[in-house]
């Protein structure tokens, strides 16, 4: 946005002027300034300064003359602002007196009666829980699109069978589905947990003023009303210090990037050569300047990488509020920078994950090695009467023959399995196999076809 000549720019009157007479220094300004963050929340401030006008003409404190000169005002700044042609001189150091000191140069003493109870310390808390609503909201959306894609790619390949890890070495085998599911289970705790952050951040702080409310009869209720809050905050000096809500938000956001993390590092192994157990699609891949034949899973290492900046932020935002004494103080100048690059870090994400997951190749492994099948033998035992920690021991020893002679459990004769219990019949081999695994899985929740259906007639009741 284009800034006014430096001289120009220094004619402007900080709103504390009566109490100071020195004029910063270049460095000082550039340290107290904030413009380069806070311009972001511009529509949240003209919202919010157009909902306190409404309040003060309705409780007598403003004439229908001056709201009406007021709302000129802020609409046409709206216009100004969005087509990037307000001045934004850094002497004013937030986009709050950047919006107020141009209202006043366009409307005049309306402008001036603008801030009559009200500070800028409920000013700032008001508009950062306005932007927080919106950023949860945002967010949500986009968990939502992301676990649609895993939905549909379960509808689509669900039937697959696919191996499960534990300690990244193959354990059971399940349906697909059931395991692009396990990644919708940890979004969706995400998005409950920005629904949960989101109770708190919508309360309306705007009437604590400065720290004490003030002597003016204004009317909260009617402010938090014209805003879409249910409620507004109890305790003015708690309202203008308080950032848990910031917090909370920044935390989500960390929870969600290590769900998303997770996720890359897993198609990030399973689209190596030694798994090959998916393609990622070549539009988010990238090669490398001197291996030509490199495919590189270049876009799920990154998202694995912004968790650590989300983790970042959060550590930071923490750090910034753990000693800061009651009620506000500057240091919270700089709480926005930790929380708007932890929800933009997000967003940017959300925004590239779906694509992925919509143009994955899965590619069916083979299932031989690694008895899988080893667990439902033991099972098998046990259906026969054998206790679980014998069965266990029993089939130790088969899996270790097995191994020894290069076959799989459902290869070796029924002789070689009856030497090492009498109670295996013929009718084992319908339980080897990764195939008839799956087919036998009983409780819900568990991997099997069975299961899966029922959880995604969960899920398309839930998302729709």
């Amino acid at each position: 946005m284009p800034h006014k000549h430096p001289m120009e720019a220094r004619k402007h009157v900080k709103s504390w002027h009566g109490r100071l007479t020195a004029q910063a220094d270049s460095a000082t300004e550039a340290l107290l300034a904030s413009l380069d963050v806070d311009a972001a929340l511009w529509r949240y401030d003209i919202a919010g300064s157009l909902a306190h006008a409404q309040m003060l003409r309705e409780e007598g404190l403003l004439t229908a003359a001056d709201l009406a000169k007021i709302r000129r005002g802020l609409r046409a700044m709206e216009k100004s602002i969005a087509a990037g042609r307000l001045a934004m001189p850094v002497e004013l150091e937030d986009i709050h007196m950047v919006i107020e000191a141009e209202l006043v140069r366009r409307v005049g003493d309306a402008g001036r009666k603008l801030h009559t109870g009200r500070s800028r310390n409920d000013q700032i808390a008001l508009d950062l829980r306005l932007w927080a609503r919106d950023a949860a909201d945002d967010l949500t959306a986009g968990i939502v699109t992301l676990q649609k894609a895993f939905i549909a790619l379960a509808k689509a390949r669900g039937d697959v069978i696919f191996p499960t890890y534990t300690h990244l070495q193959r354990a059971w085998p399940v349906v697909l589905g059931h395991a692009l599911l396990a990644y919708v289970e940890m979004l969706q705790r995400d998005a409950e947990r920005l629904a949960d952050a989101r109770k708190r951040i919508n309360v309306c702080p705007l009437g604590a003023g400065a720290v004490a409310g003030t002597t003016l009869p204004i009317d909260r209720a009617r402010t938090a009303e014209l805003l879409g809050f249910p409620q507004f905050s109890r305790n003015s000096i708690d309202a203008v210090s308080d950032r848990d809500f910031l917090a909370e938000l920044c935390f989500a956001c960390s929870m969600l990037a290590v769900h998303l993390s997770r996720w890359a590092e897993d198609w990030i192994i399973y689209s190596s050569g030694e798994f090959g157990l998916l393609e990622l699609h070549d539009a988010f891949c990238t090669s490398s300047s001197m291996m030509p034949q490199k495919k590189n899973a270049d876009t799920l290492e990154l998202i694995r990488g912004k968790s650590a900046g989300c983790i970042a932020q959060l550590t930071g935002l923490l750090t910034l509020i753990k000693a800061l004494p009651l009620a506000y103080n500057r240091d919270l100048q700089d709480d926005k920078r930790f929380a708007f690059e932890a929800v933009g870090m997000m967003k940017q994400v959300l925004a590239v994950a779906p694509g992925i997951v919509r143009t994955v190749t899965i590619k069916p492994p083979d299932l031989a090695d690694g008895y899988l099948d080893a667990t439902a033998l033991a099972e098998y035992l046990v259906g026969k009467g054998v206790p679980f920690r014998t069965a266990h021991g029993i089939v130790g020893k088969i899996v270790a023959q097995a191994e020894r002679q290069d076959l799989a459990l459902a290869d070796l004769p029924i002789e070689t399995l009856q030497k090492h219990s009498k109670k295996i019949g013929t009718d084992v081999y319908r339980h080897l196999g990764a195939k008839n695994v799956v087919k036998r899985y009983r409780p819900d929740g568990a991997g099997g076809a069975k299961q899966l259906a029922l959880q995604l007639r969960h899920w398309k009741r839930l998302l729709g």
